[in-house]
């Protein structure tokens, strides 16, 4: 192939842009799969992130066969393998990030506006048909949903593998409550350390030279040289024109696409890749839910082959049966097995779902389908309990897919209160069923957030399964006084076998296990501990759950009638 390093793609305010590309050696015309991002076009997958590389390699040692791994870079496609295929790769560095020089401001609309004129640049290339795909994983998945809203004319297709969509709700603010850990954590080491001209940054094995190019900075001069995002974060508690600048416009993305979602990612991707299968207006869209790790299935044989024929079909024009593949891919989950069944359905959420209502008992931790008439209220504090409300058995085989929501009827001692759910299933012999998560090896079903003076709902856009906080008005608590709150549980998976309950544990702080053995303990990287937002009166405030016929605290399930049975009833009572 023909691979060209550093090529210049200039943008409309004069800064030129690097990009490497690979493509065939040979006149044809052929279109195009790029991504653009700030991870390092030269910051090799096997050195920067050695850890995962081994695990991926260790645990499929037939990885990517046919290639020799010689171009591989993280998040992204090989281009020994795509090349072969019939396509040209072209790696963009955002702007302030590796080798182009530039102001770096993440997530950006300059960064989007960016993406849009390389696009454009590839589509007009003398070695390109004119139409370009976009195809990554987590940030390059992310800046597809952004730049897919100003609609390119050049672009074809995307797929969007495990990528958040609404900067606030997905990514930044869980329920308004900063999620910050996670951004201390990645940011340094994946952003800073490849910002263009740190004199520290990765060397670019290809070029033998470093990754973020050859001027040198002073660590003052880099700080002047890109945004403040986490002070953004911390300063921007409510949903703004900011926080909205940053996320994706679902009525202007048009384009066909491939959604590729992971059922144990919660606390960043998965919400995305549900929400723009549900509110894009393309009339071209397809759903994808697997489990696994975050960077596992994309490279996997059944990954590359998904997106191969999606982007045959869309980008060549190759007849092969994708137009006519049911919308939603699913691979459904059960308790401690490592594999998942692929179902094909035509929905999101599921047309013969079940929404049942499972009600909260404060007299007895339980959790069930018929509501305690009985009121009752159970307490915890915020910084060091829980509660946790715990269901029968199922008498027989029963699953739940789709999205959650639990209403509680809450009171706190202070003006607020931080509620962090996490769904949980266990076996007859109380096992906790866990999943290899995207980051975390022992991760929940699901889990849920929400800031109590962020429980005002968009009436429009809220369902009984599935609550939309605006985010635009802080109501703070009177101290004593219920109030009704409903939290947003992030979509699961699971075929509970005859014997196994549900259970939902709530508490004040992220849920971890004290026993874990792992640096993650039940919440992966996506904590939220930042004292400016979470100052201490908020740990030590006192929060009652209050159940019962006055307060129906309940949890709304989306069970699964057998395959060909429509619901009878749709909506939970």
């Amino acid at each position: 192939m023909i691979i060209e390093r550093d090529v210049e793609i200039r943008m409309d305010d004069g800064v030129c842009l690097r990009a490497d590309v690979f493509r065939p050696d040979d006149a044809a015309k052929v279109p195009v799969i790029m991504t653009a991002g700030p991870y390092g076009k030269g910051v090799a997958y096997q050195d920067h992130y050695k850890a995962s590389w081994d695990w991926m390699t260790n645990r499929h040692p037939s990885l990517l066969k046919g290639s020799q791994h010689n171009y591989v870079t993280w998040e992204t496609v090989d281009p020994e393998i795509w090349v072969r295929w019939g396509y040209a790769v072209v790696r963009v560095d955002s702007r302030g990030s590796g080798r182009s020089p530039g102001y770096l401001d993440i997530v950006s609309p300059r960064e989007t506006k960016d993406f849009y004129e390389a696009i454009e640049w590839a589509g007009v290339q003398e070695w390109s048909n004119g139409k370009v795909g976009l195809n990554g994983i987590s940030y390059y998945a992310i800046t597809q949903w952004n730049v897919a809203s100003l609609q390119p004319p050049h672009l074809a297709a995307i797929i969007p593998w495990e990528g958040a969509s609404d900067f606030y709700r997905d990514f930044a603010r869980h329920g308004g409550i900063l999620s910050n850990k996670f951004f201390q954590t990645w940011y340094p080491r994946q952003i800073l350390a490849v910002q263009h001209g740190n004199p520290q940054g990765p060397m670019d094995p290809w070029l033998n030279e470093r990754s973020t190019g050859p001027a040198e900075y002073s660590g003052t001069e880099l700080e002047n040289n890109r945004s403040n995002t986490l002070a953004n974060l911390r300063a921007r508690e409510m949903d703004d024109t900011w926080y909205r600048e940053r996320s994706a416009d679902w009525e202007n993305i048009t384009v066909p696409f491939l959604s590729a979602a992971n059922w144990a990612g919660c606390g960043l991707h998965p919400r995305g890749n549900f929400t723009a299968f549900k509110e894009a207006a393309s009339t071209r869209k397809w759903l994808e839910v697997h489990p696994g790790r975050h960077e596992e299935w994309f490279l996997l044989d059944y990954g590359m082959d998904l997106q191969k024929r999606f982007l045959d079909y869309h980008l060549k024009g190759i007849e092969n049966g994708w137009n006519d593949e049911p919308p939603v891919w699913l691979h459904i989950r059960r308790p401690f097995q490592e594999e998942a069944e692929l179902r094909k359905e035509t929905a999101w959420p599921l047309e013969r779902t079940r929404w049942v209502p499972f009600y909260l008992s404060a007299n007895d931790g339980g959790l069930d389908t018929a509501q305690p008439r009985e009121n009752a209220a159970t307490a915890f504090v915020a910084g060091t309990g829980n509660v946790r409300f715990l269901s029968a058995p199922v008498k027989e085989e029963t699953e739940i897919t789709g999205p959650l929501a639990l209403t509680l009827f809450i009171s706190s001692s202070a003006e607020d209160a931080d509620l962090f759910v996490t769904l949980q299933a266990f076996s007859p012999e109380m096992k906790e069923v866990t999943y290899v998560g995207s980051v975390d090896p022992a991760a929940p079903l699901s889990q849920g957030w929400l800031r109590a003076s962020h429980r005002k709902l968009c009436p429009q856009r809220s369902t009984p399964w599935q609550p939309w906080h605006t985010h635009d008005e802080k109501q703070s608590l009177t101290p004593g006084a219920i109030v009704e709150v409903v939290v947003e549980i992030w979509p699961t998976c699971i075929v509970l076998p005859e014997g196994y309950r549900i259970a939902v544990d709530i508490r004040g702080r992220d849920f971890q296990r004290d026993d874990a053995e792992t640096i993650y303990k039940g919440s992966g990287p996506w904590l939220h501990d930042d004292t400016s937002d979470r100052p201490a009166w908020l740990a030590e405030a006192k929060i009652s759950i209050h159940t019962g016929y006055d307060h129906p605290s309940r949890l709304i399930v989306p069970v699964i009638s057998a395959a060909g049975n429509n619901a009878n009833d749709p909506q939970p009572a």
